[in-house]
């Protein structure tokens, strides 16, 4: 009689500290709002990223066409493109908590 083997189950690896984030912030000029996202971005990611990150900042008004990749249609936008899914959030990212949220940095109180 043959004995069945239990196949082995993948084990689900903690999220490494090398972990890179590559980050693409989308802005129309240099308004107001374009600088502050930016700069509360910034903040943010020296915070809680502690130098594991990369922040693209695409001028829309210089690069229409990169809107259309990333399916734009506000600015500010950020781009989470790693180290998970790609997610977006919209705004100058002022909502600390909301921002933390949407970067998975934070689980929703």
């Amino acid at each position: 009689m043959a004995t069945r083997k239990k196949a082995a189950q993948p084990r689900k690896k903690a999220p490494a500290k090398s972990t890179s984030w590559k980050l693409r912030l989308y802005v129309a000029g240099q308004t107001a709002k374009s600088i502050r996202a930016f700069a509360n971005l910034k903040v943010l990611c020296d915070e809680h990223l502690h130098g594991r990150y990369q922040i693209e900042v695409i001028d829309l008004l210089l690069h229409p066409d990169m809107a259309r990749g990333d399916q734009i249609v506000a600015v500010p936008a950020l781009v989470v493109k790693l180290p998970d899914a790609v997610r977006q959030i919209i705004g100058d990212l002022s909502d600390t908590d909301k921002v933390l949220v949407g970067l998975a940095l934070q689980q929703v109180i």
